[in-house]
């Protein structure tokens, strides 16, 4: 590699390692083997051997090819345009961004979108953020383009029902031809955005980018902040990751299920191997199962971090001897009806965001109320095989904040611990009383699914 090249490997490298993508200096070393003994001409292969060697999960793929197109773009610029003709071939179509040129390019684009042609796609992607999407003469430290600006004016949703009439003629089912549209909107959709990103890039570097305008992964994303394409790919991961979390944990159960050395059982064995006992046998260690209760606030943007949580911790019921779990606003209400043996993800994602509506008799949160109200009507959920898990941002609206309950609910208990999806920052600013609470419960701060899979692990 030369100097350049190096510099744009490194600096590639420590974006990803920054977006949440984990990276080690073997792996580093493995993609420099690589690209050594591939040629640099061609991008997919850079990309391809980049992606080999660097990527671990198929959840990280989108963050890798953000950044990819970032420190290895497409093209510079405009890139190498060809002048374009109408159909009718009478001349040049209208330039410049008024109205005839827009209706002119989104008859074009529905075209191109109604055909699925991806070539065309890509390069009517760089024509609308550079017609369209331009912003000059804006103040310092402000970028030129905007892929919101373009999409704004472009307004590509709107042409989903005319594609979706073109894929009906060609003979697709309607229900087929929604999928498809939505389906082809949504990539154009991305490309526009990859497009400005790359503009930005190459106007304010790629490092700016890659600090600003690229999002972590999706298991480092926050819940608070996901978007609502964000939150179908989480509930995508969820099961995979209780999947592999179920594996561990019951490795690791009967790892501490061996009693004490039974000698005569190990000595009797011995003696098949001339006396050396190989292998020692453990008398059976009764098994102790927790139960588990989850008390979630529901309230607001938190309302996502409980959900994911409450549909992990369930994915693993078959972990604990019994789960009841229960949401709050300021009014207490059990749901662990709806986790039942083979229910749809998205019917009981339904189901607890319904509930949260008999959360609440007030509307505002209110954590005293909850757990003065949890410790009086369902106070025989907690005993001492019990293991409480609080999960909320101890926002508590300057109300009275019942530290005699929660002590009391903490001290009928096992183990104890409280999942914050705040960043630690945050915590005791504002009307947050995070501190005061975290000195009756352990606090964790717990912001996206890897801290979620961290801390089942190490505390479950």
């Amino acid at each position: 590699m030369s100097s350049g090249l190096v510099d744009r490997h490194i600096a590639f490298l420590e974006a990803l390692r920054s977006a949440g993508l984990p990276v080690s200096l073997a792996e580093d070393l493995d993609a420099v083997a690589a690209l050594s003994a591939l040629p640099w001409d061609s991008r997919p292969t850079v990309r391809a051997a980049y992606a080999a060697t660097l990527v671990k999960k198929q959840s990280q793929r989108p963050t890798f090819d953000a950044l990819f197109d970032v420190y290895f773009p497409r093209l510079v610029g405009e890139g190498a345009r060809r002048e374009v003709t109408d159909e009718a071939g009478d001349g040049p179509t209208p330039s410049g961004d008024g109205g005839d040129a827009l209706a002119e390019f989104r008859e074009r684009l529905a075209e191109a979108l109604a055909a699925g042609d991806q070539e065309r796609l890509a390069q009517l992607a760089v024509e609308m953020v550079g017609r369209f999407g331009a912003m000059p003469g804006r103040g310092p430290g402000l970028s030129s383009w905007s892929a919101y600006t373009a999409l704004q004016r472009v307004a590509p949703s709107e042409l989903v029902d005319r594609i979706v009439r073109a894929l009906l003629a060609d003979g697709r089912t309607e229900e087929e031809a929604d999928r498809v549209a939505g389906r082809r909107v949504g990539a154009f959709t991305r490309q526009v955005e990859d497009d400005a990103r790359r503009r930005i890039a190459e106007e304010k570097g790629p490092d700016h980018v890659a600090d600003v305008a690229v999002k972590p992964s999706i298991d480092r994303l926050d819940f608070t902040s996901a978007r609502r394409a964000d939150l179908e790919e989480m509930r995508r991961q969820i099961y995979p990751l209780a999947r592999r979390l179920a594996t561990r944990l019951t490795q690791e159960h009967h790892a501490r299920r061996r009693g004490p050395l039974d000698f005569r059982r190990t000595v009797r064995a011995s003696i098949s191997t001339g006396g050396v006992p190989l292998t020692t046998h453990h008398r059976p260690k009764r098994p102790h199962r927790n139960e588990l209760v989850v008390l979630c606030d529901v309230s607001g943007s938190v309302a996502n971090f409980a959900q994911f949580t409450l549909l992990l911790v369930f994915a693993l019921r078959d972990q604990f001897q019994k789960v009841r779990a229960f949401t709050f606003i300021d009014h207490v209400h059990e749901v662990s009806h709806h986790f039942r043996p083979g229910a749809d993800v998205a019917d009981v994602m339904a189901d607890l965001a319904a509930s949260a509506s008999h959360a609440a008799l007030w509307g505002r949160t209110n954590y005293g109320r909850a757990f003065t109200t949890f410790l009086d009507k369902h106070g025989d959920a907690l005993g001492p095989k019990t293991s409480l898990l609080v999960l909320g941002d101890a926002r508590s609206n300057y109300s009275d904040l019942a530290l005699d309950a929660l002590v009391e609910i903490e001290r009928n208990t096992r183990h104890a611990w409280w999942l914050n999806p705040e960043a630690r920052r945050h915590w005791d600013t504002g009307d947050s009383v995070a501190g005061r609470y975290a000195d009756v419960v352990p606090m964790v701060e717990c912001r996206n699914l890897t801290q979620l899979g961290a801390f089942v692990t190490d505390r479950l």
